[in-house]
């Protein structure tokens, strides 16, 4: 297995790309073989003088590196083409030659939602991440994101919060973790699913890393969900990224004096489902993930709260009504705290009891 994994991290850290690779195969039969070819016959197989020369004298202190790296249990190479890799990372261009995954690498193989948007979101947008989150990794979906402040770090902090499975694609190698203030929470990651990278061990958080990373977390997903984003944006990317590898894209609509909604119907009216509850996303995945993610609803369906037979909810209902009201005059009449009322108002909303309008005010839906 050393031998085989040396032979993908010379050719990975070569910068080999997937069709190049293909190209070789055709000719060298196998990827230990063409690993250990001289610059020469790779220039008269048609790979250029650069990459020749990196794979013919490859840099020996990275290849140590990596190899110690590896020699860690939850620490894998998922290579392209074995049973390991993505069958959905397969079908979009620019698909990587290989995975430094730390954790669990079947994280990578369940059904999939991409929850993206800002670094530095509302309030509200953050309780949508979280709460949206915990609700579909509930389902059985597992989360994914790009471990960044904001929308990401409350996606992933979701899906743990309910034992669920969430997986992080990093901009930088896997040896490292960026914003230096989320490290526990990818200790956290990698035993609870999975963290993620294309690029080498030492590869540091370029700008143009980040844009490369997302076509990855679109690729990997059977869709993606913008919480909240701004006009220009890179989640407007990442969306984008998604409606052209024929994955769903979903968009929270918000407030027209929300400069972070306006992002998001951009995206809705380019053709993005607009989503309301947690249910919208269930109905149009459902038919894409099959019996796999039925199975796994039917099993975590009796996780979900029995909302009507809770003593806090049925006073809040009492409370709400058809006419619009703030979440200070529910604090003042219900004697609940705000970040209680936040979690549970999203929580009726989430089941389709409660409609969240401008200016943060909320109203029964039916």
């Amino acid at each position: 297995m050393d031998r085989l994994s040396r032979a993908w991290l010379i050719l990975a850290h070569a910068h080999l790309r997937v069709t190049e690779l293909q190209a070789l195969l055709s000719g060298f039969g196998d990827v230990e073989t063409i690993a250990a070819q001289g610059r020469g016959d790779l220039e008269n197989a048609g790979l250029c003088e650069e990459k020749s020369s990196a794979i013919a004298s490859p840099d020996q202190e990275s290849l140590s590196r990596a190899l110690r790296w590896l020699d860690h249990d939850s620490h894998h190479l998922v290579t392209f083409g074995h049973d390991s890799y993505p069958e959905l990372l397969t079908q979009i261009p620019g698909r990587p030659l290989l995975l430094y995954v730390n954790g669990d690498v079947e994280a990578l193989h369940l059904p999939s939602l991409a929850i993206i948007g800002s670094r530095n979101p509302t309030r509200g947008g953050l309780r949508n991440s979280v709460e949206f989150a915990r609700y579909l990794a509930r389902q059985g979906l597992s989360i994914v994101s790009g471990l960044a402040e904001g929308i990401d770090t409350a996606a992933h902090r979701g899906a743990l919060d309910v034992a669920g499975k969430t997986v992080a694609f990093l901009g930088h190698g896997i040896d490292r973790i960026y914003p230096a203030a989320n490290r526990d929470l990818a200790h956290a990651i990698s035993a609870a699913g999975a963290l993620v990278t294309e690029y080498p061990l030492g590869a540091r958080p370029l700008p143009w890393h980040f844009p490369e990373r997302n076509r990855l977390i679109s690729g990997v997903s059977l869709g993606t969900l913008v919480v909240e984003a701004a006009r220009r944006s890179g989640s407007l990317i990442t969306a984008r990224l998604a409606a052209e590898q024929g994955r769903e894209v979903f968009a929270l609509p918000g407030s027209i004096h929300n400069p972070l909604a306006r992002g998001c119907h951009v995206l809705i009216r380019q053709g993005a489902k607009l989503v309301e509850t947690a249910s919208d996303i269930m109905n149009e995945l459902a038919p894409l993930t099959g019996h796999m993610l039925q199975n796994t609803m039917e099993s975590t369906r009796s996780e979900t709260p029995a909302l009507n037979s809770d003593n806090d909810y049925d006073e809040l209902r009492t409370i709400l009504s058809h006419d619009p009201i703030t979440i200070n005059e529910l604090e003042s009449q219900s004697g609940l705290t705000i970040d209680q009322l936040s979690s549970m108002l999203l929580i009726l909303e989430l089941h389709g009891e409660v409609e969240s309008l401008s200016g943060g005010r909320y109203a029964l839906s039916r």
